[in-house]
């Protein structure tokens, strides 16, 4: 009887040649050296930035930061009077100075206080936000004295210096290029919000300083990591030299990397910020989970098999270690002067009102606990009205900047010529179309995240989702458009993500080159015009009323 064999289908020799492919790739295939690991773990050669970027990573900080120090310490004196919350703040930091603690200080006193008579009583004032800011604002007035606008604004002006300088740093690093990172530096040394804050002696520009410091120490731990990574696989150790299953290089979890220097950093400042204002709490969430999630990508990238078990454990677990408890020790350490001095406010609170818990706690540390509950409870249930409160759904196109102050010739004496009312204007409106665009762009980077998973998108957002999706949960709380710093960082960044999706890449036809080039540039330059524009505003110069009215774009402004 014959035998009849049937000839294979068609998928069946698909199989059999896929199988063959991937049999002679395993046979083939060797593990990357260690210049190629780096490349792949960072996309840098050798995995260092200066092998991307020239020797202006290194002068242009420096630069950006001259031109923030001009803008923001020129003149630094006016207003010569209290502006805004000043009053409390600067107040604060002289009762810091001057005695250890916060006092209270008899009501209308600010043109006592401003002409140096001024004393607070022996009461101690109960105070919602932590020391630190106020602690630096004190420093400022012991370097330059409090008898003028320049010694209790002085610190706030280096702040926004230095936020200026730390901006070019990080984004230089995010972005792989000192123009663009130098680009973002200068969106911030000449921002109207970031000038005004950086006049005034209030706290928020502290909190976009340790944004900025936060983002840098991020940043440089995350290239710091994978140049470690490459150099462990490379090595060859025992636990990462076998190869792995499914096309993996490397099998198990992967090396264990314990000196990680930088995520030091990263908890120093996260405790920094949380002790200027509470709200960085949720930047020790976010960034500490991105932390995470870029060291379990680095693995996958790798080729290590179980890539995300050897992140959680490997990285996750001992970066937990050294970011949380050394941004709480920090955090800590600023109310030591407090805990050290009886007289403060809350001193024997716990004893008064403290639950039985806190009470196994020392007598200082109860009593630090209890206050905080009492802040808590102060700023959950924040509703007071303000005619220059603003929701957050508004602060994405700037729909009510706060006004720190508005003097005129008729009411206030403002210099002017003679039958003309001036005016001196200081609010914290930014740059509007910088601000705009930043609405805008932040879509882009959205997308980018979504599309290409792209690292620098996701670092973008995850400052999104600390600075601004919190505040969304509070809709009926007292808030300021000053808060927006908590997110400005990202929005300027976006914008430059932006731009540079839209400038040409290499091997762009000649002709539209040219046309996308013209168009960053037109972008750039109408952005700094507009920031010239909007400077006498900012900055509390004397302008004619109808000057102040070509710069009051939507009706809300005022």
């Amino acid at each position: 009887m014959p035998v009849t064999v049937s000839a294979p289908t068609a998928s069946t020799v698909q199989r059999q040649r896929h199988a063959r492919n991937n049999q002679g790739a395993a046979l083939t295939r060797s593990k990357p050296s260690l210049d190629e690991l780096l490349l792949r773990l960072t996309g840098m050669p050798g995995g260092k930035l200066n092998a991307v970027v020239s020797h202006a990573r290194w002068w242009l900080p420096l630069l950006i930061g001259v031109v923030a120090a001009v803008v923001r310490f020129w003149n630094l004196s006016h207003p010569s009077s209290l502006i805004f919350d000043e009053t409390y703040y600067v107040k604060d930091a002289y009762s810091l100075l001057n005695y250890g603690y916060e006092r209270e200080w008899p009501k209308d006193i600010n043109d006592a206080f401003v002409n140096g008579t001024a004393t607070p009583n022996d009461n101690p004032s109960y105070v919602v936000h932590p020391p630190l800011g106020k602690w630096i604002m004190a420093l400022g007035m012991a370097i330059f004295g409090t008898d003028s606008g320049f010694g209790w604004r002085a610190a706030a002006a280096f702040a926004g210096t230095l936020a200026a300088v730390f901006t070019t740093m990080a984004a230089t690093r995010l972005f792989r290029s000192a123009v663009w990172g130098g680009l973002a530096g200068l969106f911030v040394a000449l921002d109207g919000q970031q000038i005004a804050l950086s006049r005034t002696g209030i706290l928020d520009i502290f909190y976009f300083m340790f944004i900025t410091i936060v983002a840098w120490f991020v940043l440089v731990d995350r290239d710091h990591g994978r140049r470690k990574l490459a150099y462990a696989l490379a090595g060859g150790s025992s636990a990462s030299s076998a190869a792995g299953s499914h096309g993996t290089l490397y099998g198990g979890m992967g090396p264990r990397l314990w000196s990680r220097p930088w995520q030091l950093g990263v908890g120093i400042s996260l405790g920094a910020l949380c002790a200027v204002k509470w709200s960085g709490i949720t930047f020790v969430a976010v960034f500490g989970l991105l932390i995470v999630w870029w060291d379990c990508q680095a693995r996958r990238t790798a080729g290590i098999e179980r890539w995300l078990t050897g992140g959680i454990l490997h990285n996750g677990i001992p970066a937990f270690i050294r970011v949380v408890p050394v941004a709480a020790l920090t955090y800590l350490a600023t109310w030591i002067p407090w805990m050290l001095e009886p007289r403060a406010w809350g001193h024997g609170l716990a004893a008064r009102e403290g639950a039985s818990w806190v009470k196994i706690f020392p007598g200082s540390l109860a009593d630090l606990i209890t206050y905080h509950g009492k802040a808590y409870a102060f700023h959950t249930g924040l509703t007071k009205d303000h005619g220059w409160a603003s929701n957050p759904w508004t602060w994405l196109v700037a729909g009510r900047p706060t006004l720190f102050k508005w003097d005129t010739t008729k009411r206030d004496g403002v210099p002017c010529e003679t039958g003309r009312n001036c005016v001196q204007v200081v609010t914290d409106l930014p740059n509007p179309i910088l601000w705009w665009a930043g609405t805008i762009s932040i879509l882009i980077v959205l997308w980018a995240f979504l599309a290409r998973r792209d690292w620098a998108a996701l670092m973008i957002l995850a400052g999104v989702v600390a600075g601004y999706i919190p505040w969304l949960f509070y809709p009926e709380r007292t808030m300021f458009f000053f808060y927006t710093t908590g997110f400005q960082l990202s929005w300027i960044l976006a914008v430059v993500y932006a731009l540079r999706m839209l400038a040409p890449p290499a091997g762009t036809a000649p002709r539209q080159a040219k046309i996308r080039t013209a168009a960053v540039a037109g972008i750039v330059l109408i952005i700094l015009l507009v920031s010239a524009f909007f400077l006498p505003i900012v900055t509390g110069q004397t302008l004619f009323s109808e000057e102040i009215q070509w710069r009051i774009w939507l009706p809300s402004w005022t």
